[in-house]
């Protein structure tokens, strides 16, 4: 937007004083109109009729404001007959030409057009990074989860590390058979479990392979003694397809978690039904959910559970 620009000592200039306030007001009117329209300090005769009156603009152009047509200053253009021209409008670069009004604006159109195209590149890479999937159907992302931390080389496994013993020698600290690690360390029933695995089945076996057919890969199973109790008690009270569809329900709104451990809390809410009906859903991909039917409570509630924990939890 273009300025009309008055000198900061123009209030005590003679010019301005022998004009008077009256006649002023009109010269300041008229060149913020020329301003505004690019005329470059043509004031037409309509406009100083409607901001002021004839004795007004005669007394601009007598103290040398303004120039009538057929005035003989050679700094300023001949205005149209009827019109006036602001005296030196364009001295110093005070005002801006209209040629220079159209690069400038020229000039922002491009700045804005560059910037917006800026900001949509950030926004798509952001959108991108964030809508990569997660699901087993990806191997991608799987790919990178399984994969070893550090290479064999880097892990002394191109040859004997200084800790393996000689051949035939026991290491001191050797177990015939080590016991599986909890979250409280090894103990002694967990090798009893591990020696006899017959006398202890996976009770989850059935619930890990669903989840795994339903497409969520990836999942942990380090559950602490209770998680897996909790887990096994749920099975027993509302099935597997209603665990099962929780997790996809949480998946689908939170991503898939690390570890089962994060769905525990919501399996141990759900609710059993007064009466089984019968009705099994189990979808065949995470990525590709119908609708389930209104006549599986189980399902039903934990899919309301799942959305409510969701909630909670980004509340």
């Amino acid at each position: 937007m273009p300025w009309f620009k008055i000198d900061d000592k123009a209030h005590s200039h003679p010019k301005w004083l022998r004009a008077g306030n009256a006649a002023i007001g009109l010269f300041v009117r008229s060149g913020s109109y020329s301003a505004q329209h690019l005329t470059e300090g043509i004031v037409p005769g309509a406009v100083a009729q409607l901001y002021g009156t004839a004795p007004q603009a005669a007394k601009l152009v007598k103290v040398g404001l303004w120039h009538g047509t057929g005035h003989d200053c050679p700094r300023c253009p001949q205005p149209p007959t009827g019109d006036y021209v602001i005296h030196d409008f364009f001295e110093g670069g005070r005002n801006t030409t209209k040629a220079q009004d159209e690069a400038n604006r020229k000039a922002a159109t491009e700045r804005s057009a560059k910037s917006r195209a800026a900001r949509n590149a950030n926004r798509f890479a952001d959108e991108n990074a964030s809508n990569r999937p997660r699901f087993a159907d990806e191997n991608e992302t799987n790919r990178a989860r399984n994969e070893p931390h550090f290479p064999d080389s880097g892990a002394g496994q191109n040859g004997p590390s200084h800790r393996t013993p000689a051949e035939g020698v026991a290491h001191a600290h050797a177990a015939a058979a080590p016991y599986p690690g909890t979250s409280f360390g090894s103990t002694g029933a967990a090798a009893e479990r591990a020696e006899r695995p017959a006398a202890y089945p996976d009770r989850l076996a059935d619930l890990k392979a669903a989840i795994a057919n339903a497409g969520i890969a990836g999942i942990g199973w380090s559950l602490r003694e209770s998680q897996w109790e909790h887990a096994r008690q749920a099975v027993e009270r509302v099935g597997i397809p209603a665990m099962v569809q929780f997790a996809i329900a949480n998946a689908r709104l939170k991503g898939v978690p690390a570890s089962a451990s994060a769905w525990v809390d919501g399996w141990r809410s759900l609710e059993a039904p007064a009466a089984d009906n019968g009705v099994t859903y189990l979808p065949a991909a995470v990525g590709h959910l119908p609708r389930p039917s209104t006549t599986d409570q189980r399902v039903q509630d934990a899919l309301n559970l799942a959305a409510r924990f969701a909630r909670e939890e980004n509340a």
